[in-house]
């Protein structure tokens, strides 16, 4: 007598039931040795009710050593049913089989040898709970439950360090450290009347002078006298962004008496979402060019009226601005400097549409090509930083053209004097980024012309001097070539190779004179700083000296470089060969504390290696390095850092010897292939933490290495650890190729489309979308025939993400009737008229709304053939106890797809429903990629009821036509066609085109996935 199965082991892994038209004899019940832990038990148990002949039976029974899977084999049935059962009368033979996997998601397999056994008697070939039988050299097998277990905790664990990354992008970055600006008098904005053809052609946008208070009251007529700059708004922007650059500019002007001032335009291109809908792009650069033009006209006349106008473009409002460039009857003079802040010049944040790229390509193309003739601008592209988790600091760096010495690009944490990361919103009024915007417009102005200067070299210098490196002297300083070290100081002579001075009452300056002579020998570099962040000149080389003094100097205080908390200058000895001594300045200090710093070392004394840990070392691991020697800087090369993907924590231990001053140690992060640097400060002794990621990768044929500068106190010594950040590195991957998730999302789809297609050809059955996707989700499949399209078209590597999720839906009855054409009619007309979006919403709403309906008749036919079921279960009462518990846990809708003998309505309603549910999901992400043209025809509908251009118009028509025949199709038509063949095996190729061609252009998914759609309709007629 066969054993009863174990509770505990029903409850934990379940039952599988397999229905086989034979009898086995006898029954059969096997424990396997111990050695297998924990030991599954398997019973072998059959339910005569018709007698199918004489036949002997064996068993082999396997077990897998880490719980399955498990093999049945040489199980012989009869092939032959003699005589026939009655239909409907046959109840099948149950083969029950318990198990309990030795570890969470492993997997059990039942592999039955012999023909095909659902073709005979009425069997099945797929069960609830174990999936449909896979045909191969040694039988038919059944996968157990336990893939979709651990298909399901790998789904899992990916959505888990997605989540993960999208936290570290949106949430932990650095804190604000950018101060608000504030008017000092109300903001006005007064209108500037276009000319009529030009309001008439640009309905919806206006050209606005900024003022203030007294000021805006003096320019109501318009008598304008500065120097005009437009500023252009961005994505969604607001021509109110002005006023900190218009407010801060205003107050610079009055510090000078309006010897200059400056007259700040803005556009208002009506909040327009550009970066979702590219099709407006084109309009507001012609606008743009139409509102130069205009204000030059306003200065004409005039005494100093300008020739050029200064543009500062906001996000999308800098990609316009470089726009101008491509029209055909733009002059290049009519610009001088172009200033971008957050944007993204190398490509769109999100390719939504064609003409988005179109634009692109077009402006870079031009940038590149018409590198020669444009020479004579200069632009500035300035980056928030990993704050900004908009527009990534990597998008926002110029393309290289030719002319490399008339484009600069920063990031704003790497920017003097304000050495901050600023989010997108933030850049606009950030006060110390506008700050040294403002400086740098008045630097640039031409004394003889009263405006910016046409000199670009100037214009390069003095962007550096404000951007790049800071000396903490005023650029209108002209250095002269010699100084003249005159006056009653005290000169003092300082042999020491290392050497502090701190005074905090001095009425008198000196002279501090260190003799290169005894030092060239032995050292290659000095090193000075003071704390005293004035503009004086306080360092000199001396070419020209007596026994006690020197008489003329070289200023090398040019040389310094301004940081948070001191002015540097680290020289190399060898590049000053003329210079005899070297002159320090201490000035007059009333009151205030002053330090001064200087020390001579050799440079392989200061500069160790520090090897990064690997990326998979997940932070365990560690590098560290202790720098014993005291001096006021230390360099440490990070060697193998140089991909984006790496993040890294570094932790900066300072132990001091006195504890009488603290003083501040300064730490900045040099990246020497991009001006990406970021700088942290704080007192000793302290841990301070820096992250280190990149915004741009090393380019393959740069040498260089990054460094970590420490700018020390000289009785400090410094434990560096260096260790993985994961957390981080989860951030740089969603951060760098998080816009190309929706990409794999549609892949998988596609391919567990293609999967349901192959069971209607194999089993007469669609299968569920849950178990196609987790057994066709297979991205080593797509993942090759990718790559060798890409390394064949030289196209960019790309990074897997597998991302899943389920939905349901069904279909309905007949084809096409004289109403769903005139529906289908109407759709058209409406997309042709208004927006093709529009109409694709309609149309995919309509078909959620039949599959609704359709769904809830299903669930109603299975209410009632549930009911007749449990009429049925207590006739065979025997059985079901037998059976056990096991059997209640299949679900309603499979069992009765599974248990009827013959198809059925049912059958094929509930077969259509599942495969809708691909369909359902595949539409919903082409509604999504739509949406954004959709929002932006809504918000324009005031001015234009048709959108022009459309880009999805055509692609509008082609699915409005698709989806009326597959929302009124079912799957009996599907399987008898004979294009189904060919439909199986295009969603494979259409996965693989998603992933190889749409990364970088999402608009063109759409247009790959209503391939195998248009197949699938097809179907449905042919």
């Amino acid at each position: 007598m066969a054993d009863k199965p174990l509770p505990s082991m029903a409850r934990r892994a379940g039952a599988a039931h397999v229905f086989l038209p034979k009898r086995v004899d006898p029954p059969l019940s096997k424990t396997f040795p111990p050695r297998w832990r924990p030991t599954p038990k398997l019973r072998l148990r059959t339910i005569p009710k018709w007698r199918l002949g004489r036949g002997g039976s064996s068993a082999l029974f396997r077990p897998s050593k880490y719980g399955g899977p498990l093999a049945i084999s040489r199980l012989p049935f009869r092939q032959v049913l003699k005589p026939a059962p009655p239909p409907g009368l046959v109840k099948p033979v149950s083969l029950g089989l318990f198990w309990r996997p030795a570890f969470p998601g492993a997997c059990a397999k039942l592999v039955v040898q012999g023909p095909r056994p659902w073709e005979h008697g009425g069997a099945q070939r797929s069960f609830p709970g174990m999936g449909e039988a896979e045909e191969g050299s040694r039988g038919w097998t059944w996968r157990l439950p336990g893939a979709p277990v651990a298909a399901g905790v790998l789904c899992g664990a990916l959505a888990v360090l997605v989540l993960l990354g999208v936290r570290d992008v949106l949430f932990l970055y650095e804190e604000n450290r950018c101060s608000m600006t504030y008017m000092f008098e109300y903001p006005e904005y007064l209108k500037i009347k276009l000319p009529r053809k030009i309001s008439r052609r640009y309905p919806a946008y206006e050209l606005y002078l900024y003022g203030e208070g007294s000021y805006a009251e003096e320019n109501r007529n318009l008598l304008l006298t500065g120097i005009p700059v437009l500023f252009l708004p961005g994505n969604a922007g607001s021509f109110k962004q002005v006023r900190s650059l218009g407010s801060i500019a205003l107050r610079k002007a009055e510090d000078l008496d309006f010897k200059y001032h400056f007259d700040v335009f803005s556009v208002n291109f009506n909040e327009e979402l550009v970066a979702l809908y590219g099709g407006s792009l084109q309009r507001q650069t012609r606008f743009v060019h139409e509102c130069i033009k205009v204000i030059l006209k306003l200065y004409k006349g005039r005494e100093f009226a300008p020739r050029s106008v200064a543009l500062v473009g906001h996000s999308m409002g800098g990609l316009v601005a470089r726009a101008l460039l491509t029209l055909k009857n733009f002059k290049a003079e009519l610009l001088t400097v172009v200033v971008t802040q957050a944007t993204p010049h190398m490509a769109p944040v999100m390719p939504l549409d064609q003409y988005l790229t179109d634009f692109y390509t077009a402006v870079n193309h031009n940038w590149i090509l018409k590198a020669q003739e444009i020479r004579n601008l200069t632009t500035l592209s300035v980056a928030g930083g990993f704050r900004d988790y908009q527009v990534r600091s990597g998008l926002a760096f110029l393309p290289r053209s030719n002319q490399p010495n008339c484009a600069l690009s920063v990031v704003s944490s790497g920017v003097p004097r304000v050495w901050a990361s600023t989010d997108h919103l933030s850049i606009v009024w950030c006060k110390e980024l506008i700050l040294a915007t403002v400086r740098a417009f008045f630097d640039l102005i031409d004394e003889n012309t009263k405006q910016i200067t046409e000199d670009p070299h100037k214009r390069m210098l003095v962007l550096n001097h404000h951007f790049l490196r800071h000396p903490a002297k005023f650029l209108g300083e002209q250095p002269e070539p010699l100084s003249e070290l005159t006056g009653a100081l005290t000169w003092v002579q300082i042999k020491a190779s290392k050497w502090s001075y701190t005074v905090y009452n001095e009425s008198d300056g000196k002279y501090f004179t260190f003799p290169l002579s005894s030092h060239r020998k032995s050292y290659s570099h000095v090193h000075c700083q003071n704390n005293i962040l004035d503009t004086h000149s306080w360092m000199f080389g001396c070419i020209n000296s007596t026994s006690s003094m020197c008489l003329q100097g070289v200023d090398l205080t040019w040389k310094a470089e301004l940081l948070p908390t001191v002015k540097v200058v680290t020289l190399k000895l060898q590049d000053y060969p003329s210079l005899t001594h070297l002159v320090l300045h201490v000035p007059a200090v009333n009151g205030n504390k002053f330090t001064l710093d200087c020390e001579f070392f050799n440079e392989a004394s200061r500069t160790v290696q520090l090897p990064v840990t690997h990326l998979l070392s997940f932070g365990f691991s560690s590098s560290k390095i202790i720098l014993n020697s005291t001096g006021l800087i230390h360099n440490i090369q990070l060697q193998h850092f140089g991909q984006i993907y790496q993040a890294f924590k570094i932790y900066v231990e300072s132990h001091c010897q006195s504890f009488k001053e603290r003083r501040s140690s300064v730490y900045r992060l040099h990246i020497p292939w991009s001006h990406e640097d970021s700088l942290t400060w704080s007192q000793v002794p302290s841990s301070t933490e820096i992250s280190a990621k990149l915004h741009i990768a090393q380019p393959e044929n740069d040498t260089t290495v990054p460094v970590l500068n420490i700018y020390s106190s000289s009785d400090c010594i410094y434990e560096v650890t260096l260790k993985t950040s994961f957390l981080q590195v989860l951030g740089q991957v969603i951060r760098f190729h998080g816009g190309i998730i929706p990409v794999y999302i549609i892949s998988n789809i596609l391919l567990a489309y293609g999967r349901q297609l192959k069971s209607l050809i194999s089993t007469g059955q669609c299968s569920d979308f849950v178990p196609a996707l987790t057994k066709a989700a297979r991205p080593y499949k797509v993942e090759p025939v990718v790559n060798i399209i890409k390394f064949l078209l030289g196209l960019s590597s790309s990074l897997w993400l597998a991302v899943t999720r389920p939905s349901d839906l069904p279909p309905d009855n007949r084809l096409l009737t004289p109403r769903r054409l005139c529906v289908a009619a109407s759709i058209v007309l409406l997309s042709w008229t208004t927006c093709g979006a529009l109409a694709i919403l309609i149309t995919y709403s309509h078909y959620v709304f039949k599959v609704i309906k359709l769904h809830s008749n299903v669930r109603t036919e299975l209410s009632v053939l549930n009911m007749s079921s449990k009429n049925s279960e207590q006739i065979s009462d025997d059985s079901k106890k037998e059976c056990g518990k096991s059997c209640e846990s299949v679900d309603s809708i499979a069992e009765a797809a599974t248990s009827s003998i013959g198809p059925s309505a049912i059958d094929r309603m509930v077969d259509s429903l599942r495969m809708h549910v691909t369909v359902i999901n595949l539409l919903t992400w082409i509604v999504l990629l739509t949406c954004p043209s959709l929002i932006y025809w809504l918000k324009n509908l005031r001015y234009h009821i048709t959108l022009d251009p459309d880009p999805y118009r055509f692609l509008a028509l082609i699915l409005i036509a698709i989806l009326e025949i597959l929302m009124n199709s079912n799957t009996t038509k599907v399987k008898s066609s004979k294009l189904l063949k060919i439909a199986v095996h295009l969603p494979f190729p259409s996965s693989v085109a998603v992933v190889a061609f749409t990364p970088m252009h999402l608009y063109r998914i759409p247009y790959f996935v209503i391939i195998p759609l248009f197949l699938h309709a097809s179907c449905s007629i042919v």
